[in-house]
């Protein structure tokens, strides 16, 4: 049994909507954004493959290994800065780091 196109597609908007809105809602807190920035990219992996499957050719799949290692190196390097400011003034909140003068 294979699943419809259009509820991949739409699993994949809700997704990046909720990705979205944690993004929005949680922009002071520098670890909920990345959290809602990575739903956002499983969004569009999910819609790559699905197109991908749908068209029978496997260049969706082949993009969205090389996002998953973008992804990777990203959150790599992302929680890397988050350690960083943490230490350096003992919160994650966004607005402590607006100035960066030291």
């Amino acid at each position: 049994m294979t699943i419809p196109f259009y509820h991949v597609l739409i699993l994949a908007a809700l997704m990046f909507a909720m990705g979205l809105a944690c993004t929005i809602a949680w922009r002071t807190n520098v670890i909920m954004m990345l959290i809602g920035i990575e739903i956002m990219l499983n969004a569009v992996m999910l819609t790559f493959v699905a197109g991908s499957a749908h068209w029978g050719i496997a260049d969706g799949q082949l993009f969205s290994l090389m996002l998953i290692a973008l992804t990777s190196a990203e959150v790599s390097l992302a929680l890397a800065m988050v350690v960083y400011l943490h230490r350096r003034k003992q919160s994650v909140n966004t607005d402590d780091f607006s100035t960066m003068k030291g």
